[in-house]
């Protein structure tokens, strides 16, 4: 399916993983211009990219960008039991395969490429890093989950005797916790849009899904200090869902030469979508700004880290 409306032309389609599940992926290119770079999103937990994530991506087409984007396995319009992730290293796979195969193409080859990741995304987007640690040239990570809040996490107990469970009955939706549409989102029409979108996931966590988020957040906590490619992440002051001082930790840590941290105080979770219309154009303006900044002087594919040192020091806001 394509269509074109302001410039923008979306087109949809769908690709099969290794596992043979039918994987939905989109793209959103500018209509009378070569993208100045390429943009892969990483969408959160339980959401998808053609709806949720076209407003993000429609942004960043008007600034000149192509948008690539994925529903993954068990999430939005993609294979599988919905909101069930039995295996994150695969569902990291297939990212890393299709958005890999996209740069390839002859077409995109001298084309810089950067990947947003919002949320369990964030996640996703950090582990593609470590797969091809000098394949992309930038990063964009909203409210990254490398720590879930200890306000949405079950009691140490409580996750103990589920995590023997997952084993055994690893679809089961008995993960107790916070209303995570609730709690993301500050904007009560966005809370009604997610609620009435029938391809986001409302349901509470599946056993197994929960046991990989925690594995993998704990996981990423630990390595931090690994990642070295050029990145901005950005939190909101008041966000409930993922740890802000985590985000804060791998401004600290990370061996990259060029990164950037921004917290916005009173903003919540959901920062692309979810506040009101003056903070979004805050968070973007500061999104834009730093792609802008790489971009210009980029010729595709990875460059080393010292040759864009001139871009400046590392950056705390």
């Amino acid at each position: 399916m394509a269509s074109e409306t302001d410039n923008i032309k979306y087109e949809e389609s769908f690709i099969k993983n290794t596992r043979g599940m039918k994987l939905f992926t989109c793209k959103w290119l500018p209509a009378n211009q070569e993208p100045k770079a390429l943009i892969f999103i990483c969408h959160g937990y339980a959401m998808e990219c053609s709806i949720t994530m076209n407003s993000t991506a429609r942004r960043l087409v008007k600034a000149g960008y192509g948008v690539h984007g994925m529903d993954y396995e068990g999430h939005g319009k993609s294979d599988g039991l919905s909101a069930y992730v039995p295996n994150f290293d695969h569902l990291v796979a297939d990212v890393s395969a299709h958005y890999t195969s996209i740069c390839e193409r002859e077409e995109n080859k001298r084309k810089m490429r950067f990947l947003l990741g919002e949320s369990m995304g964030g996640a996703v987007l950090l582990l593609l890093h470590r797969k091809k640690p000098e394949f992309w040239d930038g990063a964009v990570l909203v409210a990254p989950m490398c720590k879930i809040a200890e306000e949405m996490k079950p009691s140490p107990l409580v996750i103990s005797v589920l995590s023997k469970l997952s084993g055994v009955i690893p679809t089961w939706k008995i993960i107790p916790g916070q209303d995570i549409i609730e709690t993301a989102f500050k904007q009560p029409e966005v809370r009604k849009q997610v609620r009435e979108n029938p391809y986001c996931y409302k349901g509470r966590p599946r056993l197994k899904t929960a046991n990989e988020l925690l594995r993998i957040s704990t996981d990423l906590e630990k390595r931090l200090d690994e990642v070295s490619l050029p990145f901005m992440v950005l939190h909101g002051e008041d966000d409930k869902v993922t740890d802000k001082a985590v985000s804060g930790q791998l401004y600290e840590v990370a061996s990259s030469s060029d990164k950037t941290f921004k917290l916005y105080p009173g903003m919540w979770h959901g920062l692309l979508y979810g506040e009101t219309p003056e903070n979004i154009e805050i968070v973007f303006a500061d999104i834009i700004g730093w792609l802008d900044k790489r971009a210009s002087g980029g010729h595709g594919g990875f460059e080393s880290e010292l040759e864009r040192k001139e871009d400046g020091f590392p950056l705390k806001e």
